[in-house]
């Protein structure tokens, strides 16, 4: 009878250690779920970033650069509107080498700017774009341009957020008080 309680004990041991293996496989195996779904996601997101940025890195041009930079800005205050879309052609062709090239970089500038929501990443990636490649002068320019649309496009006239200018002429290597 001993042996047979002996038996039965450690039958009833390895019974209660199988059970809280396969719990504790269990648990191992939900944990290593939610981080490979953290690390999914966090993949994803680093995706969604780069893809949101496509259209900025794509630009190659300075005067489509200047076009998406000045619509970006412009369009944080509302949609472009055809009146200040026409003062953003003006401005532009009067840097671009043909009608063709303001019509290609205005059209590229309004679709970009339609597909990156946020106004600082834009600065953030072609204002350095363009500090390559103008000079001081040229980048003055840029900062009138900017200025014009903001003024003269639709029936009253844009106020440029502050930080947003002072961030702008920051990345394009302007000293700022």
């Amino acid at each position: 009878m001993p042996f047979l309680i002996a038996i039965l004990g450690l039958l009833g041991a390895a019974a209660i250690w199988w059970y809280r293996l396969k719990y504790m496989s269990d648990a191992a195996r939900e944990v290593a779920d939610v981080v490979g779904r953290v690390q999914g996601n966090m993949r994803r997101k680093k995706l969604r970033n780069q893809a949101a940025l496509s259209p900025l890195t794509a630009i190659d041009d300075p005067v489509v650069a200047a076009a998406t930079l000045i619509t970006a800005i412009v369009s944080e205050h509302g949609p472009v509107l055809p009146q200040r879309e026409a003062v953003i052609r003006e401005v532009i062709s009067q840097i671009a080498d043909s009608q063709k090239k303001t019509d290609e970089a205005v059209v590229y500038a309004k679709w970009a700017t339609s597909q990156v929501d946020d106004t600082t990443i834009v600065i953030d990636k072609l204002a350095p774009f363009l500090r390559e490649r103008l000079d001081p002068h040229e980048r003055d320019d840029l900062l009138r341009m900017l200025n014009r649309v903001a003024q003269q496009g639709g029936e009253q006239s844009l106020k440029i957020a502050d930080q947003r200018m002072l961030r702008l002429r920051q990345k394009l290597g302007f000293e700022v008080n």
